[in-house]
């Protein structure tokens, strides 16, 4: 399931908690969905739109520890609130340090749960524009040449055209050729936006051929 619309999901074996807190979502005038438990959701379809998780830690079968640590394990990266009816410190900091967003020992207040939520819905669109911008990035790096991808590797170390043309063995010239292709592919306005683009795919300097004295493309 995809779409724009962010869905809450509200995972407790307790019906009665899950039907208060489905009631407070939607009149919060968010989108609700409720299950039972870590595996109903683990085999329902897979959900890749916005939205995030408000998981009970203490469920029969898969704990909500356990859900946290599968969707880790597969890429899922849905925002998690976790819930309890027990106060235990080392649990809620194992939770906190494996990326929760927030754990409420219950009762909590309904608006510490409403913004734990608008919290968690804005960390999620944060972290979805992240990703569809490295993608697109890598999008453009894989229309690179492989000479342009290794002047592009140089030209981020900070490195200038006459020493890219050394280590290449190519002429000053046919560097400029081949940067001004990388930039107008990668659509950067400098060289610094080159810089955070590279980072931001992990590109850096693997470049070691051999130098030659000929000037060829």
């Amino acid at each position: 399931m995809t779409g724009g619309e962010s869905t809450v999901f509200v995972i407790d074996d307790d019906p009665s908690v899950r039907k208060a807190l489905a009631r407070l979502l939607r009149s919060a005038g968010q989108r609700a969905e409720t299950l039972v438990s870590a595996e109903e959701f683990l085999n329902r379809e897979h959900y890749n739109g916005p939205g995030c998780l408000v998981l009970d830690v203490y469920l029969p079968g898969l704990t909500g520890l356990d859900l946290q640590e599968a969707l880790a394990r597969a890429g899922y990266h849905l925002p998690i609130i976790f819930i309890s009816g027990r106060s235990d410190i080392p649990t809620s900091v194992r939770a906190m340090k494996a990326g929760a967003v927030d754990f409420l020992p219950k009762p909590f207040k309904d608006r510490d749960l409403i913004e734990a939520v608008r919290l968690s819905l804005a960390k999620d669109r944060e972290a979805r524009a992240a990703r569809d911008e490295i993608q697109d990035i890598q999008r453009h790096v894989q229309a690179l040449t492989p000479r342009e991808r290794e002047v592009m590797s140089l030209v981020v170390t900070g490195k200038l055209n006459k020493q890219i043309g050394y280590e290449l063995g190519i002429s000053e010239k046919t560097v400029k050729v081949h940067r001004a292709r990388v930039m107008e592919k990668l659509r950067a306005g400098s060289v610094a936006d080159l810089v955070r683009m590279a980072e931001k795919v992990r590109i850096s300097s693997s470049v070691t051929p051999p130098r030659r004295v000929s000037r060829s493309a």
